[in-house]
This record gives C-alpha cells, sequence and structure tokens, in this order.
C-alpha cells in the first residue's frame, strides 16, 4: 500500500486560488493512478480530478473543467491540485487517493480506490 499525506488546504475568497499537494510513501508512486476527490459537509464524497501513471492523460469532474488542474512529478512521488476561480461550493474535505490495478482513469472512477489521505479542509468564502 502507498501511504498518502495531503497539504496545502485553508481559507480563500471566492475567486482566489488555492494549490494542494498529495506526497506518497511506500510503494513506487509511478505504479498509481492518483485521484483528488472531496466531501462538502451533508454529501456524498465525489470524484475531483485524475491522472495517468505517466501524467498524460487527466479527467475532471464537469463542476471543475477549467478551473482545476491536477499534475504529478513521479520523481518527487507527488501529485497537486491547482484550483483557480473557486466558488463558495467548492468548500469541502480533499482526499488524495491512489488505484492500483486500474487500466485508465475512466476506469479508475468507477471502482474502489486503494488507497486515501486523511484529507485537507478547503474553506471558500463569500
Amino acid at each position: 500500500q502507498v501511504q498518502l499525506v495531503e497539504s496545502g488546504g485553508g481559507l480563500v475568497q471566492a475567486g482566489g486560488s488555492l494549490r494542494l499537494s498529495c506526497t506518497a510513501s511506500g510503494r513506487t508512486f509511478s505504479d498509481y493512478i492518483m485521484g483528488w476527490f472531496r466531501q462538502a459537509p451533508g454529501k456524498e464524497r465525489e470524484f475531483v480530478a485524475g491522472i495517468n501513471r505517466r501524467g498524460a492523460v487527466t479527467r475532471y469532474a464537469d463542476s471543475v473543467k477549467g478551473r482545476f488542474t491536477i499534475s504529478r512529478d513521479n520523481a518527487k512521488s507527488t501529485v497537486s491540485l491547482q484550483m483557480s476561480s473557486l466558488k463558495p461550493e467548492d468548500t469541502a474535505v480533499y482526499y488524495c487517493a491512489a488505484a492500483l490495478l486500474a487500466q485508465t482513469v475512466a476506469v479508475a472512477t468507477m471502482r474502489p480506490w486503494d488507497s486515501w489521505g486523511q484529507g485537507t479542509q478547503v474553506t471558500v468564502s463569500s
């Protein structure tokens, strides 16, 4: 299993930007498809963005397309989520996740993910 630790959450005004990072340890990072999820109060956890093992293919939820960018650095075992034009509805706990067996990001979104971070709070004020 890979261990994941998120950082970079905080409070930001609507329209602002924030960058989340996730550092992995324990297994070869490039073996995993990586993703970001979020869970707002009273709502189910939802997929936000995913990136394939080489960093060449990304996938986004419709609600964040054009505003969020996922990237990874396999040499540093990190995956990041750059969030721009933030809205109050982006307020949530954001989780980093890793998928080992899925062949593509699209498939990974339809299966349970193998490892999760502890989450980091993002609050967007209006």
